[in-house]
C-alpha cells in the first residue's frame, strides 16, 4: 500500500454519510411533519434499507449517487435478484415515489446540491388489474357469517362495511364508535397521511352495524373503556392480523380464498360503483385518493367487466 493511502481511505470513509442516520431523519420528517401512517413509514424504511444494501454492494454513497445508479437499483428490483421474484408494477411505483421523496428531503436539508430523481421513472411493465369479485361472489361472501354470536355479528358488520364503504384494512380497524353515524348513514374514515373523509353507508351495512352495536360488541367489551368499533374476543381493538384472518376464514368457506384478500373488497366496491354509473371524482373522494390517476385504474376494471358481461350474455358474441 502506498504511503498516505490508509489516511486517504480513512478520510473518505468518514466523509461518507451514515445511511441509517439519513433514513431515520427522513422518517422522522414524514411522521412528525407530514403525518404519514405507520404502515407507510415501515414501507419507506424497508425501501430505503434495500437501497442502502444495493449501494453498499457497489461501494456507493446515498449522497453521491446519480440518476443512473438509482435507475439501476429499480431495474434490479424489476428483474428480480438474489432469489427474489420481480417486483410488481405497484411496488416499483411506490419505491420510485419513496426515492423521489427521500432525495427531495435531502435537497431541502442542503445535504445534496442536485436531485438525482428529477428524471427518474419506474421501469415500465404491463400493469396487472386488481382482482374484483362479481356481485354473486360478494353475496356469497357476505352470507358466510351466520348465527347471532358476538363474533358472527362482528364479522357480518365488518364485511358489510368494508364492501359498502371501500375501506382499507387499517381504516376499518381504526374506526371508533364515534366515527359512525347510523342515523345519517355516514362514517368518518382516517386515510393515508391522517386525512379524514366522509363516506356514505348503505342500508345493509347500517343494519349489520346496528345489530353488532346492540347485541355483539357490548358482550365482548363488557366493562372496558374501548373506543374502537371492531374488537376481538377479549374486547380489545381488532388488529390487522385479526381482520385478515376473519376475511380469509369466510372467503375460504365461500370458495373465494384463492381470489381475494381484504383489499379485494375495496377494489370491488370501486368497480361496482363505476359500473353503476358513479362519477369518477366522487369515487376519488370516497376512496380517499390524493390523485385521480390512482382512481382511473377502476375505469379499466369496469371496461374489462363489461367485456365479460358482453361475451357471457350476447347470443352471438361467441358465434363461429
Amino acid at each position: 500500500m502506498r504511503r498516505g493511502e490508509p489516511r486517504r481511505m480513512a478520510l473518505e470513509t468518514a466523509a461518507r454519510a451514515d445511511h441509517g442516520e439519513l433514513v431515520l431523519d427522513f422518517l422522522a420528517y414524514l411522521e412528525f411533519e407530514r403525518g404519514l401512517s405507520r404502515n407507510t413509514l415501515e414501507a419507506y424504511r424497508t425501501d430505503l434499507l434495500q437501497l442502502g444494501q444495493f449501494l453498499d454492494r457497489r461501494g456507493l454513497d446515498a449522497l453521491q449517487v446519480g440518476h443512473d445508479e438509482l435507475a439501476a437499483f429499480l431495474a434490479e428490483l424489476a428483474d428480480g435478484a438474489d432469489g427474489r421474484p420481480p417486483a410488481s408494477p405497484a411496488t416499483l411505483q411506490r419505491k420510485t415515489a419513496c426515492l423521489r421523496s427521500f432525495y427531495r428531503h435531502l435537497r431541502r436539508e442542503e445535504r445534496i446540491d442536485h436531485d438525482p430523481t428529477a428524471r427518474l421513472r419506474a421501469p415500465r411493465k404491463t400493469q396487472r388489474l386488481p382482482k374484483v369479485l362479481a356481485r354473486g361472489e360478494v353475496d356469497r361472501l357476505l352470507a358466510q357469517p351466520t348465527g347471532d354470536t358476538p363474533s358472527a355479528l362482528r364479522d357480518r358488520a365488518l364485511l358489510e362495511l368494508m364492501y359498502a364503504c371501500g375501506l382499507r384494512a387499517t381504516e376499518a380497524i381504526e374506526l371508533e364508535v364515534g366515527d359512525v353515524d347510523l342515523d345519517a348513514g355516514l362514517l368518518r374514515a382516517r386515510g393515508k397521511g391522517a386525512k379524514e373523509r366522509l363516506v356514505p353507508i348503505g342500508r345493509s351495512a347500517v343494519h349489520a352495524l346496528r345489530l353488532w352495536l346492540a347485541r355483539g360488541r357490548p358482550v365482548l367489551v363488557g366493562e372496558r373503556l374501548e373506543a374502537r368499533l371492531f374488537v376481538n374476543r377479549r374486547g380489545g381493538g381488532l388488529t390487522r392480523q385479526g381482520l385478515y384472518k376473519i376475511v380469509q376464514r369466510h372467503a375460504k368457506t365461500a370458495g373465494l380464498d384463492k381470489k381475494m384478500s381484504p383489499h379485494t373488497l375495496r377494489h370491488t366496491f370501486a368497480t361496482h360503483l363505476l359500473a353503476g354509473g358513479c362519477d369518477l371524482r366522487a369515487l376519488q373522494e370516497m376512496l380517499g385518493h390524493a390523485d385521480i390517476a390512482t382512481t382511473q385504474i377502476y375505469t379499466h376494471l369496469s371496461a374489462e367487466r363489461l367485456k365479460d358481461v358482453y361475451f357471457d350474455a350476447h347470443p352471438r358474441a361467441n358465434a363461429d
